[in-house]
């Protein structure tokens, strides 16, 4: 039995599926049914059974389950506290933090800076990742804060601070299209576009927008990151369409940010675990996230 095969264990329990698990755990799903399969043969017992497509817990899992989350609580503070000796030492406090990688590049170093003078005892790691790899590094204690997607619906977690944007389009500054007040989906037909990825849910109601004005969008690539996209339509490569607070996030130059219709809102919120004290390093770190957060959505 290893660690593995436990978070393997705790992941279907909670999720349901092998399919949902390997997603949490950015594993495939032929390695999370090798590690369950593993840890009942080392257990001799049986966990799971599957009834109408979904992987329920026997009498045996179920009274199991407990321990399971016990011991993983264990083994994340484990980590956390040896992640702590090796950055800072016995006197100073560790705050971990995962953010869009558009916001840990273009914003986050103000905000450490502002931040580490005013909190001589903190030590910071920023890591980048998506919304949903965020509320899983909360759920996983491997980080104290983290921007989430709302609405967010995840016990164990509380949102601090909501922002509402807006879809935007960027486009190079001496397109045609930086005339116009605000673009549409029938305004980008033939235009090269530059898009997030499918997996975005701001990307699927991007499609959608076109879908409903009965256009194919030329899509000349999909990245990952809103300050890879801008960057690109700084160098004139074709337009792309992202949310207005993290395009503000990025070096203007050689761009201008439009209205995009339909108007397609998109809110985001920064959550600590439910437990985290109000009076924390980490609610003063978030506070200051917010507060840019604010000043670029103005």
């Amino acid at each position: 039995m290893n660690l593995k095969q436990i978070e393997a264990f705790e992941a279907v329990a909670s999720l349901g599926t092998t399919t949902a698990a390997a997603q949490r755990l950015e594993i495939s799903q032929s390695v999370v049914s090798r590690l369950l399969a593993q840890l009942e043969e080392d257990l001799g017992l049986r966990l799971f059974v599957r009834e109408q497509g979904r992987l329920t817990l026997t009498r045996e899992g179920a009274a199991l389950v407990d321990e399971v989350r016990t011991l993983l609580d264990g083994s994340h503070c484990l980590r956390r506290h040896a992640q702590q000796l090796r950055l800072g030492g016995m006197q100073r406090k560790l705050v971990r933090a995962m953010v869009p990688n558009t916001f840990a590049q273009h914003a986050m170093p103000q905000i450490m800076e502002v931040f580490c003078k005013a909190h001589e005892d903190a030590v910071l790691e920023v890591l980048s990742g998506t919304y949903g790899q965020g509320e899983r590094a909360l759920l996983s204690r491997e980080v104290d804060l983290a921007f989430v997607q709302m609405p967010e619906g995840l016990p164990g977690l509380r949102v601090h601070r909501v922002f509402r944007s807006h879809s935007a389009c960027v486009v190079p500054i001496d397109h045609p299209l930086a005339a116009l007040d605000k673009i549409s989906a029938l305004d980008l037909e033939l235009v090269p576009l530059i898009l997030l990825g499918r997996q975005s849910l701001h990307r699927r109601e991007v499609d959608m927008a076109f879908r409903r004005a009965r256009i194919t969008p030329r899509v000349l690539a999909e990245v990952h990151s809103v300050g890879v996209a801008c960057a690109m339509v700084a160098r004139g490569m074709g337009v792309t369409i992202v949310t207005r607070v993290l395009a503000a996030c990025c070096p203007s130059e050689g761009f201008v940010v439009k209205p995009f219709e339909p108007a397609l809102p998109f809110e985001i919120g920064l959550a600590t675990l439910q437990e985290t004290p109000e009076k924390s390093m980490t609610v003063a770190l978030l506070e200051c996230m917010g507060d840019t957060l604010a000043s670029l959505n103005a």
